[in-house]
């Protein structure tokens, strides 16, 4: 799964990507009941939960236990995003796309370089070019 915008000129940005066991959302728009900013698309077949925020609320005052899985979840969330904003700020073009590879080994055969270009902040001919300069290191 994907969640990713367009901006006024067209362009696609891809926030996150959310492989199978990951969860995906727009927090912001989900606790403060606005529109969301982003959309989200499956790029795969994908079980999917959707839930307002009244009915989590619900669960989470029945079920106790799963208030802290969900508050985990979160925690998880707030971290990769922070981490995500850290390395867009710090590192390279290189070294986001190596961390990329890293973290999704998989993702660069199940996602067209469009998309992953579009996640790093720069153009598929920018990509391609990191990637040939990747493999002649």
């Amino acid at each position: 799964m994907r969640a990713y915008t367009i901006d006024d000129k067209g362009a696609e940005h891809i926030i996150q990507f959310a492989p199978e066991g990951n969860w995906i959302s727009d927090p912001y728009s989900f606790f403060r009941h606005e529109p969301s900013s982003y959309a989200i698309e499956a790029l795969e077949d994908a079980q999917l939960l959707l839930m307002t925020n009244e009915a989590m609320e619900d669960m989470l005052t029945s079920v106790p236990p799963l208030e802290r899985y969900f508050r985990k979840l979160l925690q998880q969330n707030v971290i990769a995003l922070h981490q995500r904003l850290i390395s867009s700020l710090s590192q390279s073009t290189e070294e986001k796309y190596q961390a990329l590879r890293q973290q999704f080994p998989d993702l660069m055969q199940r996602v067209p370089q469009h998309m992953i270009a579009a996640y790093l902040g720069i153009t598929p001919e920018t990509l391609s070019r990191v990637r040939r300069q990747l493999l002649r290191e």
